[in-house]
């Protein structure tokens, strides 16, 4: 009886996770995405090509996976199917390899705005929303006014669909200075409500414990990162649902006893998109640096993301809280001619030792640095953990006694062959 892999973030998102779901999904039947929305962005690079998947899996361009829209995630049909069609350029068959749950709520044209004039009336304490109206939507369910994917196919869809327009549009009364256009969203969203019903919608939990029963391998696939848990993040400065593991078992339906290994992304330094605490980061040249040669822009967005040195205080965390089996490093390669590298392994407050990330970060939180030699070799070339210089040895090797945690596959640039697995 198989059980459900889990590859998430560690940090706070824009790890790489889609580089590595398209990576090793060949070893699994199904990829499955558990939470979040078109917010996230999972960039692929193979044979020349780039593309960022926001809704559909990574896994839909390897031959005989099959990928599935759990009942976590929101979806925007406008916005899915621009993705579909752009995947369909390239000879893939979409419709055949795609399913998508019954119980996924849609984000309605109406999120979005109400996203944007929320956002809008924040000032200087907005959140940095992608203004993809994910956490309007993820309200409504909670709230329990939602329209989920299901809902198409009934009768009166349009009547449910315009009691709950209607019900945005007097919401949004309380924003009177916010203008919008809702003819610009509203019409393709309508067309594209009509495009998804050629595709398979199933009772997801059902399917994949079915799949589960039958000796069917599964890999789910996580958005954003761990320390932007609407629980355990940097609150209010988070997503809108659980990116954490135990995300998986709402987000799929499955018990937790079937979660199988853990496979937890991070960056060899940190990156952040949008406000909130971020202990290590840097606002000096090596900052910029880091953010130019790693080419750090979102890949939702386009913003710029604020870089640091790699915190080990918020990795240990986010380990343990998601049972993390196995580490995969990310962009190491990014720090090739640094002459030396830093990681925090403890902070400092108000002359106050912390091991923790506390509750109450905020910018009095000062890191306790360890400091490490460069490896000033290009690491881009190597595909073997022999060939990997000393000095790279050595920080990963801190890094798992650290951890308790082994690093099992390192990303040594963006492409899909630029990758080292450890056996």
């Amino acid at each position: 009886m198989k059980k459900v892999d889990v590859i998430l973030g560690l940090q706070w998102g824009d790890e790489g996770k889609g580089k590595i779901v398209d990576s090793i999904s060949p070893k699994y039947d199904v990829v499955a995405r558990f939470q979040g929305g078109p917010n996230a962005g999972h960039s692929l690079k193979f044979d020349g090509d780039s593309f960022v998947m926001h809704t559909v899996p990574s896994g839909i361009f390897r031959e005989g996976t099959l990928n599935i829209i759990g009942n976590g995630v929101v979806v925007d049909p406008a916005i899915l199917m621009d993705e579909v069609r752009q995947i369909e350029a390239k000879g893939v068959d979409v419709k055949s390899k795609l399913l998508i749950s019954k119980r996924a709520n849609l984000i309605l044209p109406t999120h979005r705005i109400l996203d944007g004039a929320s956002e809008s009336a924040m000032g200087k304490g907005k959140i940095g929303s992608t203004l993809k109206g994910i956490g309007p939507a993820y309200m409504d369910k909670t709230g329990r006014y939602g329209l989920r994917i299901g809902d198409i196919l009934l009768p009166d869809f349009k009547d449910r669909y315009e009691a709950l327009k209607q019900r945005h549009l007097r919401m949004l009364t309380m924003y009177p200075d916010y203008s919008y256009d809702l003819a610009k969203f509203e019409g393709p969203w309508l067309a594209a409500i009509e495009e998804l019903k050629q595709f398979r919608f199933i009772e997801s939990e059902r399917y994949v414990n079915d799949a589960m029963n039958n000796d069917v391998a599964i890999l789910a696939e996580g958005a954003q990162g761990s320390l932007l848990d609407i629980d355990f993040g940097t609150y209010p400065f988070v997503t809108s649902s659980n990116t954490m593991a135990s995300g998986v078992c709402t987000g799929l339906g499955i018990a937790p006893s079937r979660v199988g290994n853990v496979y937890g992304i991070f960056k060899a330094y940190c990156t952040r998109v949008g406000n909130g605490p971020f202990p290590t980061e840097l606002f000096d040249e090596t900052g910029d640096r880091l953010r130019k040669i790693g080419c750090e822009f979102g890949a939702t967005t386009g913003r710029a993301r604020r870089c640091g040195w790699l915190d080990m205080v918020a990795l240990k965390q986010t380990v343990t809280m998601n049972g993390v089996t196995e580490l995969i490093m990310m962009k190491p390669d990014v720090m090739d001619d640094f002459e030396t590298i830093k990681v925090a392994v403890s902070y400092k407050r108000h002359g106050e030792d912390l091991d923790y990330f506390p509750y109450d970060a905020d910018d009095s939180i000062q890191p306790v640095y360890k400091e490490f030699r460069g490896w000033k070799t290009a690491l881009g070339g190597i595909r073997a953990w022999e060939d990997f210089p000393q000095a790279f040895k050595d920080y990963v090797a801190f890094i798992e006694a650290e951890t308790g945690c082994p690093v099992k596959i390192i990303s040594v640039g963006p492409d899909r062959s630029e990758i080292v697995f450890r056996n």
